[in-house]
């Protein structure tokens, strides 16, 4: 869709500067495309060079880029203007918050600015893009790249399209997406959630139920899962890693278990919200475990430990 010039050579274009947006403006950057990032708040705008910079340095540290670091970062400009940002780039990744008002608003401004050719992908978590992008202009040309955050540390990006999304649109981002280090996954149709909300859900109903009704700690569910089931997530997903639980692969498994896991299915046939008593239960453990004031501290600590992590499973896949 670029005139046969590789799809995303013209430049990238971030639309937010949140923790989101910031990621992907590394993503791109990291593999050298030049990349603009707009924010509609001033302050959080002239935070990106600081901010940026800062996670670049902890990538060469860890050794997951080799050039320097202001090299990198030289690649990012931040552009106060809507117009000026997207103007003459391939692709634009909105990042912005994640309200439908919100998106429809950004959309409608992006349809008399955006080029003829560009694409929008779009960071949202679960909401999907024919809910701000239905009769719009630009909308065939619009899609779901949802990404893990930080997306530089965790490669998975979902793409979704809307019924009306351009086939051409969803292959250029695909192939946008494995060109620049990501693991592009595609989702065939709209669901809310997607796929990886709904399988973080799924894992979530069944934590937040097991501790309201006083099976376990906090801290114990967090370590079934960091010290238990989360170190084969690491590296194999939830097929693979039933098909090697059992002597006989997956069938093996499924004739074992299958029983089982129905049984816990209709426990749980009546969900209902996370109480405001039970939210205010799970936020005193937590900040008994860690204040407020250390949460950019402790995130700090996380993107050092999935770096380590990615550094790791980087020379594993080479040796293998």
């Amino acid at each position: 869709m670029s005139g046969g010039k590789e799809f995303g050579s013209a430049g990238i274009a971030v639309v937010g500067a949140g923790l989101v947006g910031l990621g992907w403006a590394i993503v791109f950057a990291r593999a050298g495309l030049p990349v603009r990032v707009h924010d509609g708040d001033a302050g959080r705008l002239a935070e990106v060079p600081e901010r940026l910079l800062a996670s670049l340095t902890d990538l060469l540290e860890a050794g997951l880029i080799e050039e320097r670091p202001e090299a990198v970062a030289a690649r990012v400009t931040t552009v106060a203007d809507l117009g000026q940002a997207v103007a003459g780039v391939d692709y634009v990744q909105e990042s912005v918050f994640e309200r439908t008002d919100v998106k429809r608003e950004l959309y409608e401004r992006l349809e008399s600015c955006l080029g003829a050719d560009a694409i929008v992908g779009s960071s949202s978590s679960g909401i999907p893009s024919s809910a701000f992008t239905a009769g719009l202009s630009i909308a065939p040309r619009c899609l779901i790249a949802h990404p893990v955050n930080p997306p530089y540390l965790a490669p998975v990006v979902e793409l979704v399209p809307a019924e009306w999304t351009e086939p051409g649109a969803l292959e250029a981002v695909h192939g946008l997406m494995s060109r620049v280090g990501q693991h592009p996954i595609r989702v065939a149709r709209e669901i809310e959630g997607f796929v990886l909300n709904r399988l973080q859900g799924a894992l979530l109903r069944e934590a937040w139920a097991l501790y309201e009704e006083g099976y376990c700690s906090l801290e114990d569910i967090d370590a079934t899962v960091s010290k238990g089931l989360g170190l084969r997530w690491s590296f194999m997903g939830p097929f693979e890693t039933i098909d090697l639980n059992a002597p006989g692969g997956v069938r093996d498994y499924a004739e074992r278990l299958g029983g089982l896991y129905l049984a816990i299915a209709r426990e749980r046939t009546d969900p209902q919200p996370w109480s405001e008593a039970l939210i205010a239960r799970v936020e005193a453990e937590r900040r008994e475990s860690l204040p407020r004031d250390g949460l950019r501290q402790r995130t700090a600590w996380r993107d050092r430990r999935l770096m380590a992590l990615a550094a790791h499973k980087r020379r594993a896949e080479g040796e293998a």
